[in-house]
C-alpha cells in the first residue's frame, strides 16, 4: 500500500514540481510583468516608498485596529505572510538548492522571484478586489474566492471556478499539516535536539502549548506574534550572515561569478565546466525560489485578504516586498555564507563538503562563530520554521472555513495544534513528500485564476495608476461587489472629513 501511494504521489509531484509545473509558474509570473507594464521595475521607487518605507513615514500602515473592527494592519499582514514564507527554504532549501544545481541555481531563484514578484502582487490584487466578509465580520480572501467569483463570472465557467476553488482549499488543508506543520516542527526538533541535546519530545510539548495559546486565540493574535517575531528573527538573520560574508569579502566577487557561470555552464577558468549543467541550475533554482517564497501558490493572499487596506494595488504591493525581502535578500545572503566560506569550489561548482541541509549553513557559520555557528541556525530555523506554523494556520483555517463554514474552524485549529506534536516526534519521510505535492497541486488551480484574470488585474493597475500618479479624477477600482465598494467609499469620505476636522 505505502509503495503503491509513492510511486502514485512521485508521478503527481513530478508533474506540479517538473517541467509542466515550473513553466506554468514562469509564464504566468512573465504575463503578470507584461500586462502590468512591468510594475515591478517602473515604479521601484514608488512600491519600496509605500511599502518597507511607508512603516517608519506613514502610521496607518503600522496603526492596530480597535477591537470591534476584525481587519489586521497592513505591517501585521506583511509580518505574517512573511512570518510563512520565511521559512526552512530560506536555509535548508538554498543549500540544497546549491548543492543539487551548483551555484548557478541561485541565479535561476532571483529570475524566479522577480517574475514571482508579480505573481504574488496579482494574487493580493485579486484576493483585495474579490474578498468577502464571514458571520464574524472578518475579511475572507484567497485563490478560492477570485476562482468562485471572478473566474466562476466569466460565460461558461461557473462550475469550472467553483470546482477549481473547492480543490485549491482542499489541497490548502492538506498542506497545510504537512508543509505547513509538521516538517517545519520536525526540522526545529532535530535542530534543537542536535545542537542543545533537548529531546524531541520535550520540543514538541513546548511547541503545542505555544501553539494552543496563540493560534487558538485567531488572527488578531497569530498577528500580534509575528509582527514581533518576523522582524527580529529576519534582522538576527541577515546581521549574523552579513557578519560571515564580511569575514569572507574578499571571495564575495568570486561567489558571483560563480553563480553567473554555473547559470548558463560557461567554461570556468581551468577549462572545466562549472556546476551541474544549465538544466539542473534551472530546475532547482526555480524550485527553490518557489518553495521559498511561495509566490504563485495562493497562499499568502489568504492573510493579505484580512488586512485594513482598501486599494487592491497597495496590497498588491505588499507581495512585491514579500518575494524580495524573502529570496532577493534572506535567500541571497545565505548563499553567499555558503558560497564565500570555501566549502564550495568556486571555479567547478563541487561541493568540498559531505554534509546537507542546515548543517551546511551551519558549517559555514562556524567558520566566524565556532561552535556557536550550528546553535545560531538551529536558533534561526526555530524562529524561521515556528513563524511559518504561525502563517500556515491562518491559511489552513481560511481554507477549512470556506469548505465548511466559520463555525467549523475551531475543529480544524484543535487538531492543527495537536499535529504539532506528532511532527515533532516522528520520521515524515513519506508525510514530507505528500504535503510537498499538495503544496504543488495549490499552484495549479491558483495559476489558472490569476492567468483568467489578468485582465481584471491589468484594469485595477492602469486605474491605480492613473488616479494615485496621474492625478486623473475617476473612480476608483476596490471591490468587485457593489456593498463592499460603497462600504469604503463611504468610509473614505468619513476620514477625509475627519482629516479637515483636525487641520482646522
Amino acid at each position: 500500500m505505502l509503495d503503491t501511494i509513492t510511486s502514485i504521489n512521485s508521478a503527481v509531484n513530478g508533474v506540479v514540481w517538473g517541467p509542466i509545473g515550473l513553466a506554468l509558474l514562469f509564464g504566468t509570473g512573465l504575463v503578470m510583468t507584461v500586462r502590468t507594464g512591468g510594475f515591478q521595475f517602473g515604479h521601484v521607487g514608488h512600491w519600496m516608498k509605500n511599502t518597507i518605507g511607508a512603516i517608519f513615514t506613514n502610521k496607518k500602515v503600522t496603526a492596530h485596529t480597535n477591537k470591534e473592527d476584525m481587519a489586521i494592519s497592513q505591517f501585521q499582514s506583511l509580518c505574517t505572510a512573511l512570518a510563512a514564507t520565511i521559512g526552512t527554504g530560506n536555509i535548508v532549501g538554498v543549500a540544497t538548492a546549491i548543492i543539487s544545481g551548483g551555484p548557478g541555481a541561485i541565479f535561476w531563484m532571483w529570475v524566479m522571484a522577480i517574475l514571482g514578484m508579480m505573481t504574488n502582487y496579482s494574487e493580493n490584487v485579486l484576493g483585495i478586489f474579490y474578498r468577502r466578509k464571514n458571520e464574524k465580520g472578518e475579511w475572507s480572501g484567497g485563490a478560492m474566492y477570485y476562482l468562485a467569483d471572478g473566474l466562476g463570472a466569466k460565460k461558461g465557467c461557473r462550475a469550472l471556478g467553483r470546482v477549481l476553488a473547492v480543490l485549491f482549499s482542499c489541497f490548502c488543508v492538506l498542506a497545510s499539516f504537512g508543509i505547513g506543520n509538521m516538517s517545519q516542527i520536525n526540522s526545529i526538533a532535530g535542530n534543537m535536539s542536535s545542537a542543545f541535546n533537548i529531546p524531541n519530545v520535550v520540543t514538541g510539548v513546548a511547541l503545542v502549548l505555544l501553539s494552543a495559546l496563540v493560534i487558538l486565540g485567531g488572527l488578531k493574535r497569530v498577528a500580534a506574534v509575528t509582527e514581533k517575531i518576523v522582524p527580529v528573527m529576519a534582522i538576527m538573520y541577515i546581521v549574523g550572515a552579513l557578519i560571515v560574508v564580511g569575514a569572507h569579502f574578499t571571495a564575495i566577487p568570486a561567489a558571483f561569478a560563480a553563480i553567473f557561470k554555473g547559470a548558463f555552464a560557461l567554461p570556468a577558468a581551468g577549462g572545466g565546466i562549472l556546476g551541474y549543467g544549465i538544466s539542473q541550475a534551472i530546475t532547482w533554482g526555480f524550485k527553490r525560489g518557489a518553495f521559498s517564497n511561495e509566490a504563485g501558490l495562493g497562499s499568502s493572499v489568504m492573510v493579505h485578504s484580512s488586512s485594513n487596506v482598501r486599494e487592491p494595488v497597495q496590497q498588491g504591493m505588499w507581495g512585491i516586498f514579500e518575494v524580495f525581502a524573502d529570496t532577493i535578500v534572506v535567500c541571497t545572503l545565505t548563499a553567499l555564507v555558503v558560497l564565500t566560506t570555501g566549502f564550495v569550489d568556486l571555479e567547478t561548482g563541487h561541493m568540498l563538503s559531505d554534509v546537507q541541509g542546515s548543517a551546511l549553513v551551519g558549517q559555514a557559520f562556524s567558520t566566524v562563530f565556532g561552535h556557536y555557528g550550528p546553535k545560531f541556525v538551529a536558533v534561526s530555523i526555530l524562529l524561521f520554521a515556528y513563524s511559518t506554523v504561525l502563517g500556515w494556520s491562518h491559511y489552513g483555517t481560511k481554507a477549512f472555513e470556506y469548505l465548511f463554514g466559520t463555525k467549523a474552524s475551531v475543529g480544524y485549529k484543535v487538531v492543527f495544534v495537536g499535529m504539532v506534536m506528532v511532527g515533532a516526534t516522528m520520521k515524515l519521510g513519506l508525510a514530507w513528500d505528500l504535503s510537498d505535492t499538495f503544496n504543488g497541486l495549490m499552484m495549479l488551480p491558483n495559476l489558472i485564476g490569476v492567468l483568467a484574470l489578468s485582465g481584471t488585474v491589468a484594469k485595477i493597475t492602469k486605474n491605480y495608476i492613473e488616479r494615485q500618479l496621474c492625478g486623473r479624477n475617476i473612480a476608483p477600482m476596490w471591490s468587485a461587489f457593489e456593498i463592499y465598494q460603497k462600504e469604503e467609499e463611504a468610509q473614505e469620505a468619513a476620514e477625509v472629513q475627519l482629516d479637515k476636522a483636525a487641520n482646522e
